[in-house]
Formats: structure tokens, sequence, C-alpha cells
């Protein structure tokens, strides 16, 4: 049995497909199964990961869990690995961030801070562990499709931020592969996980518009008013600023790095933007 937090969101949806389809047991966690569209073959669970005193069912006969600091937050994620622990889990694959480092710089950025913190957390925890570090998602271009969809613009601080955008999918399928070890391969493994190309926003906005047919063209924007349009509930005005200032400073630097972490782990090359475009032209429809 494999516990997945955040079964709705882009990667737990695709991995628990991924996982059904290898044929594992899944317990997929969300807050109302009812609208969570999951196949039937999943057992799917509501679940507040805020509720610490509710945990323990919902990791009853687990082998291994996929943690996501999406689905409730840094203090969810441990006290969700805490339960793990009581309830006798062996494994957890843990969604982090290629912002961490394992060094000095990890104390710089609320992304970095936040996911290095759960990472230590999972070491110390005695369990067997994989870390997924993902790059920049994809799916943070879905904050665009109201926008492309009203007026084919995108506005954004620095069209020229560079980034290596990855597929839900490929962080799915590390993450697939690394639950379903059965020869210790990938225990005690730190994956950085990318796409398999440099892209700039307006690359990414240009990506989109060829996978709808129709120009879509990038408007700069100040800082300020970026980060008031990604600000929210769980993304204070301040940490918005942050996150655009580092998209800002990989505008004229050295490109990124590329991982060829997806191939290695999974045996197939990374999925590139532009099928990521078209997989999703209808959300910009």
């Amino acid at each position: 049995m494999i516990v997945v937090t955040g079964a709705t969101g882009n990667i737990g949806r695709s991995l628990v497909g991924r996982l059904l389809q290898d044929g594992a047991q899944v317990r997929a966690l969300t807050r109302d199964p009812s609208r969570a569209g999951l196949p039937p073959a999943a057992e799917t669970v509501r679940a507040d990961l805020t509720d610490a005193a509710g945990l323990a069912p919902l990791l009853d006969g687990a082998e291994a869990l996929f943690l996501n600091l999406a689905a409730g937050g840094e203090q969810s994620a441990v006290a969700v690995l805490e339960a793990a622990v009581k309830a006798g889990v062996r494994r957890v694959v843990l969604n982090s961030s290629v912002a961490v480092t394992d060094s000095p710089a990890d104390e710089t950025n609320f992304i970095a801070r936040m996911h290095a913190a759960v990472e230590r957390a999972v070491r110390a925890s005695g369990l067997e562990w994989t870390f997924v570090r993902g790059s920049n998602y994809a799916t943070n271009a879905l904050g665009w499709a109201a926008s492309i969809r009203a007026s084919g613009v995108v506005r954004d601080a620095h069209p020229g931020a560079q980034g290596v955008p990855v597929h839900e999918a490929d962080l799915a399928d590390v993450a697939a592969v690394a639950l379903l070890d059965r020869t210790g391969a990938h225990a005690g493994q730190a994956y950085v996980v990318t796409g398999p190309e440099v892209l700039t926003v307006a690359e990414q906005a240009a990506e989109i518009g060829r996978a709808l047919g129709r120009e879509v063209r990038v408007e700069q924007i100040s800082e300020d008013a970026a980060a008031e349009a990604i600000a929210g509930p769980h993304l204070p005005k301040e940490s918005a600023r942050e996150l655009i200032r580092m998209f800002g400073s990989t505008v004229g630097r050295p490109a990124p790095p590329v991982s060829d972490a997806v191939e290695r782990v999974t045996g197939h090359p990374a999925r590139p933007f532009a099928q990521w475009a078209r997989d999703h032209a209808a959300d910009f429809s």
C-alpha cells in the first residue's frame, strides 16, 4: 500500500495513475473525495492533514508514503511523517525543491528554508527516503491561463527570466520509481529533476501560443504588480516579492543546469515544455 498526499494536485494525480498502472495499491488522500475524480481503483480517502489526531488511520497498513508540502504545509508534512513512523511505514518519497542545496544558501529564501526543514525531518525519521527536488514546475504557467484566455497576454515582471520547466508527469514518474523500488537503488538519493531545456518566460509563452495556434505575447509589469497577482492565503505578499526577485535574478545570467535525472531514473527522456503546452492547451482555451 502506498499513501499519496496531495493526490488531486498536478503531481499527485499523475502519480496515482502511474502507480495504479504499475499494479500498486494506492490510498489517495484528499480533502473532498466526492470531487477528486481519481480512478476507481484507488482508495480515495478524506484527509485533513492539519488534524494530527486523525492521521494514524490514513497510514494504517502502508508500506510507503509520498509526501508533498503543497498538501498542507511544512508543519502538516512533519506531522504526517511522525505518524508514518508510528504506523510502521518503511519508505518516504518527499516532493522537495531544487532550491535546496545542502549549503548555507538554504537559509536565503523561504522556498529553500521550508523544504530543507522537512528534508531534515525526513533524514532524522529513520525511514528509508528519496528526495525529488523539482525545478520550476511547468504547471506554474497555469497562473497565466486567465489572462491568455481573455487577451492572449502574459503579464510578468521578468520576461527574460530563465528556468528549466519540468512536466508534472516526469516528477510523478521519478517518484513512482522510488516508491516502488525493491532494490534499494534509490534509497538516500536526492534527485534534482528538471525539464530538458532552458526557456525564458517569453519562450514559454510562445510555446503555449504554438500549442493554441495563436499568438501569445508578454507584457512586462512591475515586481510589485507581479507579487500582488500571485499573493494569496498560502503565499504572503512579502514571500511573493521574494519569489519574483528570485526569478529576476536569472535574467542575463548563465543558464541554469539541466539534469538528466528523469532519463536516469525512469529510462525515458524528460518531456519538453512544448509537450506540456499541448497537454494543457484546453486550460488556456
